[in-house]
């Protein structure tokens, strides 16, 4: 663009604009256990009104930030972008993590992983319409993939979607479907060819989360909260228009949203950059009165490293990703690293507080970290599990041979005997 700013110039007109509208965050080497920057909110318990309540307040903020140019900062003009290269839009975080700003939580998915879907499948029509709510917070957009029988399979799907004149009706149940009780729309993937191969009979469409017969209902995690659903369709009418895709060519539309969710949750380190920082370990290590113990040391400087190591290479993939590449299975490093980290970071803590993450003794911040213990797992499974990550990178990345198939008809027995029959 001819009048594309200089990163610096750039970086003023950010920090004028958060000036103006938000508290300036305390300097990280200021910081103090429970006071200043840290902010305890990983796996918090709230409940549904609390949780709408902060929706309310980032659905405010993204409004404010992309009326003023920062809402999609790489985006095409015709949406409200500005075709700005990445590191324009890094640079622009970097100087809103200096800002008490709302959790942007709510847009993960949305932003992260439907609607770069809809700007690569959906007409240009349903483009119009639907991107730029999003990106200015107007609508949230969820993801309708996983049922209660195809979760890692997902090619197993059986909620069905049948073609009546310019419509189609959608019959079926979806769970671990996140955020759907605060979505407008969402991205759903049905059966459309129950003929078909697995594989090639998926259609993937928007739907309206809002239109009859979608019944949403929260499932309550060990954590306490409840921010996954169950999604029941009991006849739902979508227009075709709102088709992504060709007919039955749903499984090259939901690689595009799962390729874009390994890359938003590895890449995007999940909200949990903070807890990696070296002054917030530092300054548990000695709050505990555990800064003299080497081995607690040594893992914390291996967390550090860890994690900045997978976020470069994550924003290596997100890079070339904004410059008009496609998510490839490399995205499965990002959020396998992240899983890894997350599982290192959650016991190291645990042997750091002992007793008091589990025990309330009233002492801030540990005993609530036992949502963080409790919420891990859940991480582990969310946007493909560990193995099916393991597997991806084995076959696709490093070209290793797939698993030994095994012969579905071929009694149990038999395979105790002989399990690489097939």
């Amino acid at each position: 663009m001819s009048d594309q700013p200089t990163l610096e110039e750039f970086r003023a007109e950010a920090t004028e604009f958060l000036e103006g509208r938000a508290e300036r965050r305390p300097p990280v080497t200021e910081f103090v256990w429970g006071e200043g920057s840290d902010q305890i909110s990983v796996f918090d318990e709230r409940d549904r009104d609390a949780e709408a309540a902060d929706a309310e307040l980032a659905r405010s903020w993204r409004r404010d930030r992309y009326d003023h140019g920062f809402g999609w900062i790489t985006g095409p003009e015709k949406f409200g972008g500005r075709e700005l290269p990445a590191a324009y839009e890094r640079e622009y975080l970097a100087v809103e993590q200096e800002f008490r700003t709302p959790n942007m939580g709510v847009f993960t998915i949305s932003l992260g992983m439907v609607a770069p879907t809809i700007l690569a499948h959906a007409i240009p029509e349903v483009q119009d319409l639907y991107l730029n709510d999003l990106y200015r917070g107007d609508q949230v957009a969820c993801q309708l993939f996983s049922e209660p029988g195809s979760g890692s399979d997902l090619a197993s799907l059986q909620t069905r979607a049948e073609r009546d004149g310019d419509e189609w009706v959608l019959t079926g149940q979806k769970v671990w479907t996140s955020g759907a009780h605060l979505s407008e729309i969402g991205e759903i993937l049905c059966r459309t060819n129950p003929d078909a191969p697995k594989h090639r009979g998926l259609t993937a469409f928007i739907i309206d989360m809002r239109a009859p017969g979608v019944d949403i209902r929260p499932l309550r995690q060990m954590t306490g909260s409840a921010s996954f659903n169950e999604v029941f369709l009991d006849e739902v009418r979508i227009p075709d228009t709102h088709r992504l895709g060709e007919v039955d060519g749903g499984w090259g539309v939901a690689l595009t949203t799962l390729m874009n969710e390994r890359a938003s949750i590895g890449a995007g380190t999940g909200g949990f950059a903070g807890l990696f920082s070296a002054p917030r370990l530092r300054a548990t290590l000695e709050h505990f009165d555990c800064g003299d113990d080497a081995v607690l040391r040594d893992r914390a400087a291996r967390l550090v490293s860890d994690f900045t190591v997978a976020s470069w290479n994550s924003q290596r993939a997100l890079d070339a990703i904004k410059a008009g590449g496609l998510p490839g299975p490399e995205m499965s490093t990002g959020k396998l690293a992240l899983s890894n980290n997350l599982v290192a970071y959650s016991e190291w803590l645990a042997d750091v507080l002992g007793p008091r993450i589990q025990a309330d003794t009233g002492e801030w911040g540990t005993f609530a970290f036992s949502k963080l213990l409790l919420g891990v797992p859940g991480i582990r499974v969310a946007g493909g599990t560990d193995e099916i990550m393991k597997n991806i990178i084995a076959e696709r990345v490093l070209g290793l041979p797939k698993d030994p198939g095994i012969d579905s008809q071929t009694p149990f027995k038999d395979l105790a005997v002989n399990p690489l029959r097939s």
